[in-house]
């Protein structure tokens, strides 16, 4: 009995620390730390929620290969739902190989032929179960076959079953403005967007100004993540910032954006206030950032801390 549906990517990261440009140069490269870790928005929010001790239910695909396996046996281990008919056999499971830089930033090679970008909305079980209250979808403007009108689609469907709708962003890749979205984006009661992304949909180079923009589209509320200065919070009533409480060296920003939606999700979920659930979301991507991997944090933050 799953409470919270997650939908997007579920692939295999292969990160690589640290990395400069001289990687291209020589035939060897000794870096500090290669591992082999889940990755994907969906896969990255899901991993954290489960570990905070949600019931999570992941609508994705993956392949029928040996990395396919590998994710379908760590949800598995980690109790996350994943159907037998989210196997395709057709399409391989994307990996990517992050490339992270000394100071936690990182560069993709990425398999456009894989299952990163290939969700469809016909592989999204709907109508959703009844027991479900919170559905995020993981990254708008990541599947080149979920647009504007199979957005709505989805979140609609989840409104209607009375379902608190959340929703991630990428950075837009075509083009779209923000008005082009305005129809999915009146469904939304959470929208969650970085500065870059929320300044590339709405012209907006003001944070502020950017995140009034989202807002007036329709979304109910609007959380704009600002790295390690923490986020911003704009709703119809009011505007304000909420600091990042606990300073972590930055190792890898990997799925930082995925474990701030995450916990922001989980403290929403717990009943918490507005501000409370943004001081989780910013504390939940601190600890991203201090380990290699997206959700590696998740092993070791305990009870106490989670409290």
């Amino acid at each position: 009995m799953s409470e919270i549906v997650i939908i997007g990517a579920a692939i295999i990261d292969v990160l690589v620390r640290p990395v400069s440009a001289s990687v291209f140069e020589t035939g060897s490269y000794p870096a500090e730390d290669i591992r082999m870790s889940p990755g994907g928005d969906a896969l990255n929010e899901a991993l954290v929620l489960a570990g905070l001790g949600k019931q999570v239910q992941l609508e994705t695909i993956v392949g029928d290969d040996m990395a396919g396996r590998f994710l379908t046996n760590e949800c598995r281990d980690r109790g996350i739902v994943l159907r037998r008919d989210q196997v395709r056999k057709k399409i391989p499971t994307g990996i990517n190989v992050v490339l992270v830089a000394g100071d936690g930033e990182r560069s993709f090679l990425t398999n456009p032929g894989g299952t990163l970008r290939a969700l469809k909305v016909t592989d999204i079980c709907m109508p959703f179960g009844k027991e479900v209250r919170y559905l995020c979808f993981a990254s708008i403007f990541v599947f080149p076959e979920i647009g504007e009108a199979q957005l709505a689609q989805i979140f609609s469907q989840a409104k209607a079953q009375g379902i608190t709708v959340c929703a991630d962003m990428t950075k837009c890749k075509c083009g779209e403005t923000i008005s082009d979205m305005a129809r999915a984006f009146v469904y939304i009661d959470y929208l969650f967007a970085n500065e870059q992304e929320a300044a590339l949909l709405t012209g907006e180079t003001d944070t502020e100004k950017a995140s009034e923009s989202l807002l007036a589209s329709g979304a109910g509320h609007v959380i704009i993540k600002c790295g390690a200065r923490g986020c911003l919070v704009k709703t119809t009533s009011e505007m304000y910032r909420v600091p990042v409480e606990k300073s972590i060296e930055c190792i890898d920003t990997t799925g930082a954006g995925d474990s701030f939606v995450a916990g922001f999700i989980y403290a929403l979920s717990e009943g918490k206030g507005l501000y409370s659930c943004a001081q989780f979301a910013n504390r939940c991507g601190a600890e991203a950032v201090g380990m290699l991997g997206g959700t590696e944090w998740t092993y070791t933050f305990n009870e106490e801390e989670k409290r």
